[in-house]
């Protein structure tokens, strides 16, 4: 049971690019092209090439975006 809780809560520190599309309700090609542009949050590249993003580096991004808007 300890393990389960531990991989939850995980989860949650970090996002899949799925997670991060449907929480901002945009497609996968427009999250791919900020990154591109260099426009998206910080990502973090996982030895197979898989990307996620950090909770608190969405948030900060999000902030940052509300700001300059």
């Amino acid at each position: 049971m300890e393990r389960h809780h531990v991989a939850t809560s995980a989860s949650r520190d970090t996002l899949t690019v799925p997670e991060v599309c449907a929480e901002l309700q945009i497609s996968r090609s427009t999250f791919y092209d900020w990154r591109q542009k260099g426009r998206a949050p910080l990502c973090i590249v996982l030895p197979n090439g898989s990307l996620r993003i950090r909770r608190r580096d969405l948030d900060r991004w999000l902030s940052a975006c509300e700001d300059a808007a």
